[in-house]
């Protein structure tokens, strides 16, 4: 295949990420994109199974080699925001947008595939993993369980994520902790409720979640050692309806995120305790419901040391730049990491309105570079 196929082909590239741009669905719910996708890719002549995860899907590219294969990832869902951009393709969808660019991840994956269709000299078995619910919904742990890698063994998996801040087009990576876990919490206080005027006679669950809150921010400062990260973060705190009125419970939604496995099984074990105790100190009871966790995304270092090999050599030596830290946010890529070995990174968005703000917009611009590298990564793999 010569590049000048694949310039050729951008314009169109360019307009498929447009379309998905304007129909953003959430979690589980991504059936018009995942039609679309599986209906291209199928009418390229690629193989296709549907309906992994209820909207997930792979594409398969067999080109016989050496038995091996190699997963590439690409996420799909929506967010529930209002889209501010004033694009011209912005979300047609109320109450919905594309706010962390996976309609650009989604159109990345398939470009990977053009190219590599019409690569005529490149052998080996590629799936195209299209993947639903990467935003709190553990949509990787789900196609993991409907036998992603048994129907789709892979020897390796790659993904990329764009990243504001970082220089349009250039890549980033570390090996080891790449991204943090997270474990979601709600936390419900209950007390006993009555006259303001009256706090005696009451078991007041607003004193008793304000403890809570503070008295959490030393699981962190007091039990995780200074060389190693974690946050808790009470995100809401819900109570009560008038000002003389003590309510009869408090409804808080916390998220605590580690880049070490052993700190986050600590930091889960003291947010128990100390939520458990506090509540009673005050009379109060306290029940915590967990969510869904996402573990530490953890980059396999030949991995990534491929990866940016693929990128110097393809872009140039500054075309790579390693991470020197774990970045805090997490990402569901990780239970496919713990199955298979294989490297997430970062591609640079420029400088745009951060992930899941109501003004991001992924930048076009990258619609020839991710595709040019999965490819490029594709034929190193299996040269």
């Amino acid at each position: 295949m010569t590049e000048t196929v694949f310039r050729a082909f951008l314009p169109e590239l360019v307009d498929i990420r447009h379309r998905l741009h304007q129909m953003p669905e959430t979690g589980y719910e991504e059936r018009q994109t995942s039609a679309f996708v599986a209906d291209l890719l199928s009418g390229w002549g690629l193989e296709v199974t549907r309906d992994l995860a209820a909207t997930g899907l792979v594409a398969t590219l067999d080109r016989g080699g050496d038995g091996r294969a190699i997963g590439l990832r690409a996420d799909m869902g929506g967010l529930p925001i209002v889209e501010e951009t004033g694009a011209a393709y912005a979300s047609r969808t109320p109450g919905m947008m594309h706010a962390c660019g996976h309609d650009g991840h989604t159109t990345m994956l398939i470009g990977a595939a053009f190219r590599l269709l019409h690569d005529d000299d490149f052998r080996g078995r590629v799936h195209f993993i299209f993947q639903p619910a990467e935003e709190t919904a553990g949509g990787a742990a789900r196609m993991i369980g409907d036998g992603l890698f048994e129907r789709f063994p892979c020897d390796a998996v790659f993904a990329l994520h764009n990243y504001p801040g970082l220089a349009t087009g250039r890549f980033s990576a570390r090996p080891g902790a790449m991204m943090a876990a997270i474990d979601a919490a709600t936390l419900t206080v209950r007390g006993a409720g009555g006259h303001g005027a009256r706090p005696e006679d009451t078991v007041d669950p607003v004193v008793a979640a304000a403890s809570i809150v503070m008295a959490l921010q030393t699981a962190v400062s007091r039990n995780v050692p200074p060389q190693e990260a974690g946050v808790i973060t009470v995100g809401a705190f819900h109570a009560g309806s008038a000002c003389n009125v003590i309510p009869d419970e408090a409804v808080l939604e916390v998220s605590l995120r580690a880049t070490d496995p052993a700190v986050r099984t600590r930091l889960c074990r003291r947010f128990e305790e100390i939520v458990r105790l506090q509540a009673a100190s005050f009379g109060a009871e306290a029940r915590i419901d967990w969510q869904v966790g996402y573990p530490v995304t953890m980059n396999d270092a030949a991995a990534v040391d491929l990866a940016a090999a693929v990128i110097r050599d393809t872009f140039g030596d500054d075309a790579f730049e390693p991470l020197d830290r774990p970045m805090m946010g997490s990402e569901d890529f990780a239970f496919m990491l713990e199955k298979v070995k294989g490297a997430y990174l970062f591609l640079g968005n420029g400088d745009s309105a951060g992930l899941h703000s109501s003004r991001y917009d992924f930048n076009d611009a990258l619609l020839e570079r991710g595709p040019a590298f999965l490819h490029a990564l594709a034929r190193r793999f299996f040269a």
